[in-house]
């Protein structure tokens, strides 16, 4: 691709936009950039997160954030053991004098806040992973499609063990980043306990919408058009079949590599990274900035590893350090 036919204009704007909407989003949540950074690269990459974090660290502000500094409409659900596809999605139901008309569900807005998708049984996870496949629903006859920008941010709370269904290894492969939010630094939660979502309302921060849906679709057009190299698209077939050849000291831990669906994130990943650094070609750098996001949920560990605290991240950072740079 000749990256000449890119506007050093368009690739401005775009980067500028995102630093407003970061700058804005810092108003209410405090700390934690990197994970805001990953929310706003799975927006640019037409991707959706997951997010996994105890509870009270602002999981479910950070998209609520996003949503009003993106001006798209944000909604939120709730996963619990008994709800049902139905809940998701929407039904035809009959109303007397009316007849049969057709009550859409939370699905249909732009950003969606799926709160502790391990909650629900797995055909409840599913009708959420096919809308976020293929951005429609059917309900009853009629396929609707769905709004765009259409983002899923879906949490999962890593404490409990008992109640929840793990969601499984397929399905947690069509989120383009994993995300672990961790505790606040300690100066960072001074900040949340004089000012937080519990001593104020959200509307009490008066978010500015930065940016639209309209925009949102550009900058993901943008994106495709970001130069990569064949020196960096190496780069990246390198790290996804060290993790399946397993050529590694910690490879003996690792029971399956990553899914092609991982080259695709790490293409497309490392494209974002480099748009919204108001770069128009790719350096190695932005491959190695969104590795961890990428692979940790796609890389299946043994039982191993985990009793001897072998996490995908040590795993990753081994391949990295292994993997020539170009």
């Amino acid at each position: 691709m000749d990256i000449r036919k890119i506007s050093a204009g368009e690739i401005k704007r775009c980067s500028e936009t995102v630093y407003r909407m970061k700058k804005e989003m810092a108003k209410v949540i405090v700390g934690q950039e990197k994970v805001v950074d990953s929310l706003i690269l799975g927006v640019i990459c037409d991707g959706h997160v997951l997010l996994e974090g105890v509870p009270g660290i602002a999981k479910t502000l950070a998209i609520r954030a996003l949503g009003q500094v993106a001006g798209c409409q944000t909604k939120r659900i709730q996963f619990t053991v008994d709800l049902l596809p139905t809940d998701i999605i929407g039904i035809t139901t009959y109303t007397p004098k009316k007849g049969f008309e057709i009550i859409k569900g939370p699905i249909f807005a732009n950003f969606v806040i799926a709160d502790e998708i391990n909650r629900s049984p797995s055909k409840t996870q599913s009708a959420l992973i096919e809308a976020m496949q293929e951005k429609q629903v059917t309900i009853g006859k009629t396929t609707f499609k769905l709004p765009l920008p259409f983002f899923v941010m879906a949490t999962e709370n890593p404490l409990e063990t008992s109640g929840v269904y793990t969601l499984p290894e397929a399905q947690i492969d069509r989120f383009l980043f994993k995300i672990l939010m961790g505790y606040p630094e300690i100066e960072d939660e001074r900040r949340i306990m004089e000012s937080n979502i519990t001593i104020k309302k959200f509307e009490d921060f008066k978010l500015n919408a930065i940016s639209s849906p309209q925009e949102i679709l550009k900058m993901q057009s943008l994106v495709k058009k970001i130069y990569l190299s064949n020196k960096v698209k190496e780069y990246i077939l390198r790290i996804v079949e060290i993790t399946r050849t397993k050529n590694f000291e910690h490879g003996k831990y690792v029971e399956w590599g990553a899914s092609p669906r991982a080259s695709i994130a790490l293409f497309i990943a490392s494209k974002a990274k480099a748009l919204t650094q108001g770069r128009n070609f790719v350096i190695p750098k932005d491959v190695k900035d969104i590795a961890h996001g990428v692979l940790r949920h796609r890389l299946i560990l043994s039982y191993k590893a985990g009793a001897e605290g072998i996490t995908s991240d040590k795993v990753i950072d081994e391949i990295l350090s292994r993997i020539r740079v170009p």
